[in-house]
């Protein structure tokens, strides 16, 4: 198993797993008939942004991306973030390696660092792609996309990208992948601001905001193709019907 472990994460094969990563994403997109709501979403926003979207709703966020605009993802500095930055290249957006860590030394798994990378590029004018929830805790929203847009003054844009045909994976954060020749939707939130002065009740508010707008946008994208988030929320609703 170490063999085939360090086999899978050589430089070879790490780049041709990106390479072909790349290339099925791009023939998605070329095969599904896409719509984005609002029509004129690049028209109500000035980049650069930061685009926040949901672990396990990553693969086709970059379709949101228009042709002109520069872009950077924070990049988990894991073996399989390693060919994930790759499939990124092909997709004409830099990888920025780095994550945060719940419970461990943030400089170790490069957060500092990254944070730094992610000013800088939004200071050049590059947007900025990152999953606004932590590794393991899937769809809450975590304190550091506000802290990037508190200290670069850039707002957050919530984003959507799902298709009807698709493959939903049973796994921590519900990841889906789309299939082709199927029908797509793309949907932008509302730009959330955050005031560099903001207190702590402030940021807090403001990190329920973005939340609360990743999965608006989400619900939004699955009922345009037809279907069902299967990442969303239990209904507390339901839930305590149940229970009764």
């Amino acid at each position: 198993m170490g063999l085939m472990k360090r086999i899978i994460r050589s430089r070879a094969v790490q780049e041709t797993l990106g390479f072909v990563v790349a290339g099925y994403l791009k023939f998605v997109q070329r095969t599904n008939r896409f719509v984005m709501e609002p029509a004129d979403a690049y028209g109500r926003i000035e980049m650069p942004v930061i685009a926040a979207m949901w672990h396990g709703q990553h693969f086709m966020i970059h379709f949101a991306k228009r042709p002109q605009d520069r872009a950077a993802s924070l990049v988990s500095r894991s073996g399989d973030g390693e060919f994930n930055a790759v499939a990124l290249r092909h997709l004409g957006v830099r990888a920025i390696r780095g994550s945060g860590a719940r419970g461990r030394d943030i400089r170790k798994k490069g957060g500092a660092q990254a944070m730094r990378s992610m000013l800088r590029a939004l200071s050049d004018g590059e947007m900025v792609v990152m999953t606004a929830d932590i590794p393991k805790i899937s769809r809450i929203c975590g304190q550091g996309i506000v802290t990037l847009a508190q200290l670069s003054g850039r707002p957050i844009v919530p984003v959507a990208v799902v298709t009807s045909r698709r493959i939903d994976f049973d796994s921590w954060d519900k990841a889906s992948i789309g299939l082709p020749f199927g029908r797509g939707a793309m949907v932008l939130g509302e730009p959330v601001h955050v005031p560099r002065d903001a207190d702590e009740p402030t940021l807090e508010a403001l990190r329920k905001t973005v939340e609360r707008e990743l999965d608006r946008v989400h619900e939004r994208a699955y009922a345009l193709v037809g279907s069902r988030d299967p990442g969303a929320k239990p209904d507390p609703v339901l839930m305590e019907g149940s229970r009764a």
